[in-house]
């Protein structure tokens, strides 16, 4: 099974620091914020990692390479080289579907490169019973936060998804199946959100409750509390 890390954006409110670098580039407790996803899936044992890129995109590969020092494989998306902007999360992802499933696998694992998640480990076992289900999607949801305090989704009594009720936040990160995505075209800019309600309508998506370590970086000053803890 492959992975995807979230890296197109431009990080508008890490500006000025990200004028000049990509916001999964910037420093997190001694190291670019990306590699902290990079190293947990490669202890998770995922060796084929996909990075999708637009700003300052060269930077990426001059900083991670191949990804070989890591033990893992790193494969590219250049939407910004391809279509001139970053295509949000679900237009992201589709556009890399070929390079997600390339080994035949049509489950990946999904995250976006701006979210600190120190303790959270990528299980191969947790993967597994997704991929064999007939699930569309898997979540995991953290509490409310107080920069996002209204939540995204709920979780019913056997464990699917919902739109209403008791609303956690949507830690960004997931798993997915390629047919997640069939209704969203290559290339376009689309947010993942909205194929989330979709099947989320449909039952396909169930959650897990996570209460570990998680913020999102999203502000200068987040980067600061983060570095200084």
């Amino acid at each position: 099974m492959r992975a995807m890390i979230l890296a197109a954006g431009r990080g508008e409110r890490m500006r000025p620091l990200t004028d000049h670098t990509p916001k999964p580039l910037l420093t997190v407790r001694g190291k670019p914020l990306i590699e902290w996803h990079i190293e947990a899936f490669a202890r998770a044992g995922i060796r084929d990692i996909v990075i999708n890129t637009a700003w300052l995109a060269e930077q990426f590969e001059a900083t991670l390479g191949d990804g070989a020092r890591f033990g893992v494989r790193l494969h590219y998306s250049h939407e910004g080289e391809r279509y001139g902007q970053a295509l949000e999360t679900g237009g992201g992802i589709a556009t890399a579907l070929d390079l997600l499933c390339a080994d035949g696998d049509d489950a990946f694992w999904a995250v976006s490169a701006d979210i600190f998640i120190p303790d959270f480990a990528f299980d191969p076992a947790r993967a597994a019973v997704f991929a064999a289900s007939p699930l569309l999607a898997h979540l995991w949801l953290v509490p409310t936060q107080p920069r996002h305090p209204t939540g995204d989704f709920g979780i019913d009594a056997d464990g699917f998804a919902t739109i209403g009720g008791d609303l956690r936040v949507y830690s960004n990160i997931g798993l997915y199946k390629r047919a997640f995505f069939d209704g969203v075209k290559p290339g376009v800019h689309e947010r993942i959100r909205v194929a989330l309600d979709r099947a989320i309508q449909a039952r396909a998506v169930t959650v897990d409750l996570y209460d570990g370590a998680w913020a999102n970086v999203g502000t200068a000053e987040q980067l600061e509390e983060i570095n200084a803890g």
